[in-house]
């Protein structure tokens, strides 16, 4: 258990019967940004990707009162500029009911913490151009955004394409 200094408020890294708590918190993330018709996750795929033969991310769930209330998810990337990986967090979700607690804040600077112990150059992560809320509360944090990027993605059909393509 990982201890706060807000009172009630613990996290603690994600394991096997944690399953079924993540996938209901990316389905109430999806909702909130408008994408739950993207969401195809099962349990059986969060369980075979966050902790079968081949873990490729991890999950720190946070508790208010010993009752689940958010998550982070998130894995390692890699800076070729800086020779050093670096946290790409995925999702970083609060419930409705618990925002404007600091829960955010602790959780994200708990991942910033993580980061450094691991050595690592970078902690980033997206957002939806919406939502300002997001933008503003990383922008507190001196989070710089990346204005100059695009982000492209290969998926379904496109993906498979550019697959059939190689020779």
């Amino acid at each position: 258990m990982i201890n706060t200094a807000i009172p009630k408020f613990t996290m603690r890294f994600a394991g096997p019967d944690d399953v079924g708590q993540i996938l209901t918190f990316i389905k109430e993330l999806a909702e909130y940004e408008k994408l739950a018709h993207e969401v195809v996750a099962t349990e059986e795929a969060l369980a075979k990707t966050l902790f079968g033969e081949r873990k490729v991310a991890e999950v720190i769930l946070g508790f208010y009162d010993d009752k689940p209330v958010g998550f982070m998810l998130f894995f390692h990337n890699y800076s070729t500029f800086l020779a050093k990986p670096g946290i790409y967090l995925e999702d970083l979700y609060v419930q409705p009911s618990m925002r404007g607690k600091g829960l955010g804040k602790t959780m994200l600077s708990y991942l910033a913490k993580l980061a450094k112990e691991r050595d690592c150059g970078r902690l980033e992560w997206w957002v939806l151009n919406w939502n300002k809320v997001a933008i503003d509360f990383y922008k507190s944090l001196q989070a710089q955004a990346m204005d100059e990027w695009t982000v492209f993605r290969l998926s379904d059909k496109t993906l498979d394409n550019l697959a059939d393509s190689f020779k």
